[in-house]
């Protein structure tokens, strides 16, 4: 609608049928106020000629917008709790998005790094066997990932993430990465962790005491 006001017509009609067109290529909002002025030329030679310019301010067009949400604004959350004083609507809907965590956490089972899509169970025992074992795996995973977090913000200390920036928040997965490559060596009867360094030993006591006498660094 600028470009089109900055426009002169020498045919009134001719405007007009622009600013059908261009108001018809809307798609949520609606032309809310128009108005034609009559404009003289500048030029000498054509001091007679009368053109034409349109102005017009553009609004939302409500009824559209409305439509709009109703078809694709919504989603329906059910439960078996009938009783509104026990679980108002705003109350669900905070159990609801409080959910999403815990979804995204069976994420990591999804991940190459943990072969989990190479599992295949037949028997409904075993597939509830395996369903608890990997609800034991989350828990794990959270328990560990939450501690490590928790401990970097506390003692105000950072590890470098997968692009090599300073992180107080890693995820697990990337932590594991970082133990790869580690060997447990016997050389001349006596036991010896290759591989190990500085940020390995940084984040490893992190982790509660069992973690450390794994890698043999406590008693």
């Amino acid at each position: 609608m600028k470009k089109l006001s900055q426009e002169r017509f020498a045919v009134k009609q001719q405007m007009l049928s622009r600013h059908i067109k261009i108001s018809t290529q809307f798609k949520y909002h609606q032309i809310n106020e128009s108005k034609v002025t009559p404009a003289k030329s500048n030029k000498k030679d054509s001091l007679n000629e009368i053109s034409y310019q349109i102005s017009a301010t553009v609004c939302q067009d409500e009824s559209k917008i409305n439509t709009e949400l109703l078809s694709a604004g919504r989603f329906i959350i059910a439960t078996n709790v009938l009783d509104s004083q026990e679980l108002s609507d705003d109350s669900m809907l905070r159990e609801y998005k409080a959910q999403q965590s815990c979804e995204r956490g069976f994420g990591f089972l999804k991940d190459p790094l943990f072969f989990a899509d190479s599992i295949f169970l037949k028997s409904p025992e075993r597939i509830e066997s395996m369903g608890m074992i990997m609800g034991l795996c989350l828990l794990v995973y959270t328990l560990a990932q939450r501690q490590i977090r928790n401990a970097l913000k506390e003692s105000k200390s950072t590890i470098k993430n997968q692009l090599g920036k300073a992180t107080n928040s890693p995820t697990l997965r990337w932590i594991f990465q970082c133990f790869h490559c580690i060997h447990l060596i016997t050389l001349n009867q006596e036991e010896h962790i290759s591989n190990w360094n500085k940020d390995r030993d940084f984040i490893l006591r992190l982790l509660p005491d069992d973690c450390l006498r794994y890698y043999q660094l406590a008693t």
